[in-house]
């Protein structure tokens, strides 16, 4: 019975540099930032894709694929060269037990206990099987009278161990663990946002995953099998192109014209009515299923598929609510600065950057 940090709190005091590292199922991402006065610079960062099956469904396949990968990226990643082994690596969203339970009040020793049993009978694996952390966030969400809300997050030791085995073989010290959406949620939601309840929506090459944040706690969590990638593979197929082309074709010009009708929105409509389907679904199952908030205030956009043209404009119409891309600067002082990556392809690395900004808090 292991109890490991996923979530958002510090485990240790270190002045020593932290990156973040983060797996996906087409590529890894790395970002570094240091301190810079009162604020942040970002002074290392960067991305490779991975061989096609290396990493499926958030499960290594390939370990030496991989290994060699995260060595590569090292050695790619700057501006300024890596000097630290130590790292916060990401935990594959599908791969992770996140829940909020309700219980009766008592003190942190007896909490600790009563989470194992809870653990058992909300979690579909037993209490052997699995890595857990838990955070008490009553203040944050409704709650009964003398019970408190405790944020639960479980993940399958198999992934942990192997996650973990591959960063040590590659050279790296492991620090830190967390599932996307909570990293993603640092780097998205700005400080107004922790007022409000805000469904962020990731569209990933692989997946699209859902996160619901009340005052800034994670709430709900989900994906789907709906991606970037869905929209590229119908345009391939509509068009008889290659993906290669029908790339280009989603990178120039988007999803087409609703407003005209053109063929390439008759195209990729049904596939854009799926996520439109995928995001009420989330948004009704939050609402009625778990009331802990009774309005969605806010949908933020983020991962590569976002930066697909028309995409936001298109949802937010036919949803009927605002929709805005990511910033994942939102919690980083740059000064007078620029950061070195732009904005739109920033989206990308929304997960890493919450990482990156972790190692910070560990820092402080």
């Amino acid at each position: 019975m292991i109890k490991m940090n996923f979530l958002n709190k510090k485990i240790f005091n270190n002045s020593a540099s932290i990156f973040g590292l983060d797996l996906s199922d087409l590529s890894i991402k790395l970002v570094k930032f240091e301190k810079d006065g009162k604020g942040e610079e970002l002074v290392s960062y960067g991305t490779i894709q991975l061989p096609f099956g290396t990493i499926s469904d958030g499960e290594i396949k390939e370990k030496a694929q991989l290994i060699e990968a995260v060595k590569k990226l090292i050695g790619l990643a700057g501006p300024k060269k890596l000097k630290t082994k130590k790292v916060i690596c990401s935990i594959p969203e599908t791969k992770a037990f996140l829940r909020i339970i309700s219980i009766p009040r008592m003190s942190e020793e007896e909490i600790g206990e009563a989470i194992k049993w809870e653990i058992e009978a909300n979690i579909p694996l037993s209490l052997e099987q699995v890595y857990y952390d838990w955070q008490v966030v009553t203040e944050s969400l409704p709650v009964e009278k003398n019970k408190i809300s405790l944020l639960v997050v479980a993940v399958s030791k198999t992934i942990i161990d192997e996650i973990i085995s591959v960063i040590e073989d590659a050279g790296l010290n492991v620090v830190g663990l967390e599932i996307e959406s909570i990293a993603q949620a640092r780097s998205l939601l700005s400080q107004t946002d922790y007022n409000k309840t805000v469904l962020i929506v990731d569209i990933g090459d692989r997946r699209t995953s859902f996160s619901i944040a009340k005052e800034g706690v994670l709430c709900f969590t989900s994906s789907v099998p709906l991606s970037g990638q869905s929209l590229t593979d119908t345009i391939a197929k509509g068009l008889n192109i290659s993906i290669k082309e029908a790339d280009a074709i989603k990178f120039n010009y988007g999803i087409g014209s609703d407003f005209k009708g053109d063929a390439l929105f008759k195209l990729t409509k049904p596939v854009l009515e799926n996520f439109l389907q995928e995001i009420e679904k989330s948004i009704d199952f939050y609402l009625a299923g778990l009331g802990y908030s009774n309005s969605i205030d806010k949908i933020i956009i983020c991962g590569g598929g976002a930066n697909t043209k028309g995409i936001v404009p298109y949802l937010s119409k036919n949803l009927g609510r605002e929709i805005e891309l990511g910033n994942p600067w939102a919690n980083v002082d740059f000064g007078k600065k620029l950061p070195l990556i732009e904005k739109g392809q920033a989206l990308q690395y929304s997960t890493a950057i919450g990482l990156a900004l972790k190692g910070l808090q560990y820092e402080d």
